[in-house]
């Protein structure tokens, strides 16, 4: 799909344009998803605009928030920095990488079947320490297939069962992501279990589940929920670990 097309339609789910590099990745994933679709069903949506705006540009909008754009600046290498920004990018890359840099998030997504949100989120803040749930082997092999061909480091994907690896001590991360699952009123109680002390987890539904999440997630301070652009009834749900 053409990249400036691409960039047009994320507009309202930005706060600043994407590089030219991410583009390019996100018209490789459409390519891909488009081609596994065919084989499994990773997504009901099959007209590639409205796969940059729903899939995508969801998942970005979700990336802004987490992560604005100050703070995912400061995880990327100065190269891919200076080329995101202005003809005096060069210099502020130099300044923000000065110091010893800050530890990367831990984020995990937790079902994450044709990879929303998690991995828009790695193509916005390349150097987050990923982690994927998903059990479906096909769906793992399309998440692995679709991280190399983006040339995402630091991803792993895990093909087990949330219920499985939480009896086992779940890894723990510093943000939690959760969108399009199934049983979400069990999934959600085993989603905070993946909480670090003080993380974050962001929750990508309609807004009539927001009410809910007060008594599925009783250790969780929710934020009031953020409409998401060019929907009715979506919105983001944002919560702090107590």
């Amino acid at each position: 799909m053409d990249t400036a097309r691409i960039a047009a339609l994320l507009e309202p789910f930005l706060d600043q344009p994407l590089p030219a590099r991410a583009l390019e990745q996100i018209s490789i994933y459409i390519d891909l998803l488009l081609r596994w679709n065919a084989r499994i069903n990773l997504t009901a949506i099959r007209d590639p605009e409205e796969i940059v705006t729903r899939h995508f540009g969801e998942s970005l909008f979700l990336a802004r928030h987490l992560f604005p754009e100050n703070v995912a600046r400061a995880f990327l290498p100065a190269k891919v920095m200076s080329e995101s920004q202005s003809p005096g990018a060069p210099l502020i890359a130099q300044v923000a990488m000065s110091g010893p840099p800050p530890q990367a998030p831990r984020v995990l997504d937790l079902g994450s079947g044709a990879g929303f949100p998690a991995l828009p989120i790695k193509i916005r803040c390349p150097n987050i320490h990923l982690t994927l749930i998903e059990s479906n082997h096909k769906k793992a092999a399309f998440l692995r297939e679709t991280a190399r061909s983006l040339t995402l480091t630091n991803v792993n994907i895990i093909t087990e069962r949330a219920e499985t690896l939480v009896s086992k001590g779940p890894p723990q991360a510093d943000v939690v992501t959760l969108r399009a699952v199934e049983r979400f009123d069990t999934a959600l109680p085993l989603a905070i279990k993946f909480l670090a002390p003080a993380a974050r987890i962001a929750l990508l539904i309609g807004s009539s589940r927001f009410p809910t999440l007060h008594n599925l997630a009783l250790t969780i301070d929710w934020q009031h929920p953020i409409s998401i652009p060019r929907s009715h009834s979506r919105i983001l749900a944002i919560g702090l670990c107590q």
